[in-house]
């Protein structure tokens, strides 16, 4: 019951509460996500930067040690991410948006990337972790594109979205290839 209680008061609080600091803890927490609350113009910067830098080296990492299915998912990532990272650090140099980048990725993502690493079934996790990474960022990209507070920044979420919705389903495919029935031993 005091669970209850305590979500529905950050629930109600994170409605209620104007601007970025209001938004900037439950971000990473992904209590907007579940509410379907807009981030703030920095926890956007942040959260797509970090996943652009994951997907690429998850992916430079994936051109050396997947399947070809898999490589050549890895290659289109490398080229679109790269394009979106440069897109988003344009709108962060121009001015157009007041936020900071980041130049590394954070623990948690460097956690993930370093457990892919270390993976004895690379193909199924790489592609497990594809399909999770752009869930988030379709619903990162939808909410800051349908009510974010910067317009040329809704405006690259919004043009940006397409894409990523294709990742997921180009992800989800590759997923779904994995668990597929194979004949004699493990994927060829």
């Amino acid at each position: 019951m005091k669970t209850l209680a305590l979500l529905t008061t950050v629930a109600a609080m994170a409605l209620a509460a104007p601007g970025a600091k209001a938004q900037s803890i439950p971000e990473k927490t992904g209590i907007n996500s579940t509410l379907g609350i807009s981030p703030s113009t920095q926890d956007f910067v942040t959260e797509a930067a970090m996943s652009d830098m994951l997907e690429i080296e998850s992916s430079k990492l994936a051109q050396q040690k997947a399947d070809a299915s898999s490589k050549q998912f890895a290659a289109k990532m490398i080229t679109d991410h790269t394009k979106t990272s440069e897109e988003l650090k344009s709108l962060v140099q121009s001015g157009k948006v007041k936020a900071d980048l980041p130049t590394a990725l954070d623990k948690s993502h460097q956690d993930k990337l370093e457990k892919l690493k270390a993976s004895n079934s690379f193909d199924k996790d790489y592609d497990s972790m594809q399909v999770s990474a752009h869930k988030d960022a379709v619903s990162l990209f939808e909410r800051y594109g349908k009510s974010g507070d910067n317009d040329a920044l809704k405006a690259f979420a919004s043009k940006t979205l397409p894409t990523l919705q294709d990742h997921l389903k180009m992800a989800q495919d590759l997923e779904k290839s994995d668990s597929s029935p194979t004949v004699g031993e493990g994927k060829h």
